[in-house]
C-alpha cells in the first residue's frame, strides 16, 4: 500500500480547481480557501452537476461568500468531447448547489476559456509547480493536454475524483458520474503520461456524512457553515434513499483532504483506463490493481481513508471561514 507525500515547507501548494460546482464540489473549494497550506491559482469550471453557465456562476457566489473576489474563474467546456452533455439536478438540485441560497454573484468569470487559462498558465510558471485538482467531468484538462501536449511534462500533480471499481457505478452498473458523463477526457487524462491521484467511489464511500460527523460542523454556526450543512442536507437524501444510509458521501472534498493530510489516506499505484466504446460499460473505470496485464502503472488509486479525522480537519478548516 502506499501513499503520496506533499511537500515539505512553509510555501503553499499551487492549485488549479477544474470543478462543476455541486454542493461537495463547494465543500471542497471552501476546505481549500481555509487551507494555508494551499494557494488557490484559478478556478476553472465544466458542465457536469449541472450546465456550465450555472457551475461558473456558482463558483462566483462562492468565492464572493469566502471573501476572495482575488480568485480568478474561467468558464469552460460547455459539453463533453463526443457525445451530449448529462448532469445532476436530480441529486444537486435545478442551481447544481440546493440548500445554499447564495444571492447571484458580481463576479465574473474572465474573457478566456478554461482550456487555454491553463495552457497559459502552465507555459509560464516553473514546471512542477502548479498541481490540478479535477472535482468534475475532465472535459478542460483534456482540451488542454491535446492542445498542448507540451504542458505534460509541466504539471505537478492531477489530483481528481473520479471513477469506481469495488463499489460499482453511482450513474449506471459499472461507471462513476464523472467518467461517464466525459469518459472519451477521462481516457486522454488517465493515458496522458501526467501523475494521477484517483479519489474513487471506492474510498468516497467510506466518508459518509453522518449526523454525528456534521454535529461539530453545525455547532460552529458561520455563514458558511451554515451553508455547509444545508447543502450537505439536500445533496444526503439522494444518498440516503439509495444506499440506505445515514448520510451521503463526501465526495469531491477528499481531493482536498489528501493535498492536506495524505497520511489518512491509503491506496495503490496500479493501471487505470476508461472504457469508451461498450454500451453497457460506457466510463467504467478498468483497474489493474493486482497487475494481471503488461500495462504500465499511471495512478495512486486511492481505496481508504480515516473518514473521522478526515472530518475533524473538514471542521477545524470550516472554522476558519466566516
Amino acid at each position: 500500500m502506499m501513499t503520496q507525500a506533499s511537500p515539505t515547507g512553509s510555501t503553499p501548494r499551487r492549485i488549479v480547481i477544474d470543478t462543476d460546482p455541486g454542493q461537495d464540489d463547494a465543500v471542497a473549494i471552501l476546505l481549500a480557501l481555509a487551507s494555508p497550506e494551499l494557494k488557490v491559482e484559478a478556478i476553472t469550471t465544466v458542465a457536469g452537476n449541472v450546465p456550465v453557465a450555472l457551475t461558473t456562476k456558482n463558483a462566483c457566489a462562492l468565492l464572493e461568500l469566502a471573501g476572495r473576489r482575488d480568485i480568478p474563474v474561467f468558464e469552460g467546456a460547455a459539453r463533453p468531447l463526443h457525445r451530449a452533455p448529462i448532469s445532476a439536478e436530480h441529486v444537486h438540485g435545478e442551481t447544481g448547489m440546493a440548500g445554499a441560497n447564495l444571492p447571484p454573484p458580481k463576479l465574473r468569470p474572465q474573457a478566456i476559456d478554461a482550456a487555454t487559462h491553463l495552457i497559459d498558465l502552465l507555459r509560464r510558471e516553473p514546471a512542477g509547480t502548479i498541481t490540478l485538482v479535477c472535482l468534475g467531468p475532465m472535459t478542460n484538462l483534456a482540451l488542454a493536454l491535446t492542445h498542448a501536449p507540451d504542458i505534460v511534462s509541466r504539471i505537478a500533480q492531477i489530483v481528481a475524483m473520479g471513477g469506481a471499481q469495488r463499489e460499482g457505478g453511482n450513474i449506471t452498473p459499472t461507471a462513476e458520474f464523472n467518467f461517464f458523463v466525459d469518459p472519451h477526457a477521462a481516457r486522454i487524462v488517465m493515458r496522458s503520461g501526467v501523475p494521477i491521484t484517483l479519489l474513487p467511489l471506492d474510498v468516497t464511500h467510506r466518508a459518509i456524512a453522518t449526523p454525528a460527523r456534521l454535529k461539530p460542523i453545525a455547532a460552529i454556526g458561520s455563514r458558511v457553515t451554515d451553508m455547509v450543512v444545508r447543502m450537505l442536507g439536500a445533496e444526503d437524501r439522494f444518498e440516503k434513499l439509495k444506499y440506505g444510509w445515514e448520510g451521503g458521501a463526501l465526495h469531491d472534498p477528499l481531493t482536498i483532504g489528501f493535498l492536506l493530510r495524505p497520511d489518512l489516506f491509503s491506496g495503490r499505484t496500479c493501471n487505470v483506463d476508461v472504457e469508451v466504446d461498450a454500451p453497457l460499460c460506457l466510463g467504467q473505470s478498468i483497474v489493474d490493481l493486482w497487475a494481471v496485464t503488461d500495462r504500465v502503472p499511471n495512478a495512486l488509486w486511492i481505496n481508504d481513508v480515516q473518514a473521522d479525522a478526515f472530518y475533524s480537519l473538514l471542521t477545524e478548516r470550516l472554522a476558519l471561514l466566516d
